[in-house]
C-alpha cells in the first residue's frame, strides 16, 4: 500500500469551519422558529373560525326558536279571535313586529361574520408581516455567516 502523507487541518481552518456551522445553525433555528409561529398563528386562525362559526350558528338557532314562537303565538292569538277585522290586525301587528325582527337578527349576523373575517384577517396578515420578518432576519444572518467565513479565509493564517 502506499503510503498517505499526514496532513493536519490548522487550527484557524478548524476554527473557521465550527464558527460557519453554528452560524448556519442559528439561521436555520430563526427559519424554523419562524415557520412553527406561522404554524401555531394558522392553528389559532382555524380555532378562530371554527369558534365564530359555532358562535353564528347558536345565534341562527336562537333567532329560528324566537320566529317559531312568535308564529306559534299569533296562531294562538288567530285561534282566539272574535272577527276577520281583529284577525288581520293581529296578523299585520305579526307582519310588523317579524319584519322588525329578522331585520334585527339580520344585522346581528352580519356583524358577527364580519367581526369574524375581521379578526381573521388581522390574524393574517399579523402572521404573514412576522413570517416576513422572521425570514429577513434568517436571511441576514446566512449573509453574514458567508461574510464573516468570506472574512475569515481571506484573512493570512500564522
Amino acid at each position: 500500500m502506499a503510503n498517505i502523507p499526514s496532513f493536519e487541518v490548522p487550527p484557524q481552518m478548524r476554527d473557521l469551519a465550527e464558527t460557519s456551522v453554528e452560524q448556519a445553525r442559528k439561521a436555520f433555528g430563526t427559519f424554523i422558529g419562524s415557520a412553527r409561529r406561522a404554524a401555531d398563528t394558522l392553528h389559532g386562525s382555524t380555532e378562530l373560525a371554527r369558534t365564530s362559526a359555532q358562535d353564528i350558528y347558536t345565534r341562527n338557532l336562537d333567532n329560528a326558536e324566537q320566529n317559531v314562537r312568535a308564529a306559534f303565538d299569533l296562531a294562538q292569538k288567530l285561534a282566539a279571535a272574535r272577527s276577520l277585522p281583529e284577525a288581520l290586525q293581529l296578523q299585520a301587528e305579526y307582519v310588523r313586529e317579524r319584519f322588525a325582527a329578522m331585520q334585527a337578527q339580520a344585522k346581528e349576523l352580519g356583524g358577527l361574520a364580519q367581526g369574524a373575517f375581521q379578526q381573521g384577517a388581522e390574524r393574517a396578515r399579523s402572521a404573514v408581516q412576522q413570517g416576513v420578518e422572521d425570514t429577513q432576519k434568517a436571511v441576514k444572518q446566512g449573509q453574514d455567516a458567508v461574510q464573516q467565513t468570506q472574512h475569515a479565509a481571506e484573512q493570512p493564517s500564522h
